[in-house]
């Protein structure tokens, strides 16, 4: 998959999770699975979604241990 390609998917991430908050496990899942294609190729990774995904990572948590 192409720089290009990885920058629009992540895009429609971003737009997806803005207009579909409720499945944010699901959004969760697709962000780190895109997250690693861009560490597998070496990349750097997207200040915004690696933001999103921690924060998800960090609610998830939480949310898991009774906060």
């Amino acid at each position: 998959m192409t720089l290009d390609e990885l920058q629009a998917e992540i895009s429609f991430l971003l737009k997806e999770m803005e207009s579909q908050p409720e499945d944010r496990r699901e959004l969760y899942a697709r962000i780190h699975q895109k997250l690693n294609e861009f560490r597998a190729l070496g990349l750097p990774l997207p200040d915004d979604l690696a933001r999103v995904e921690r924060e998800l990572r960090d609610e998830f948590c939480a949310e898991s241990q009774g906060r």
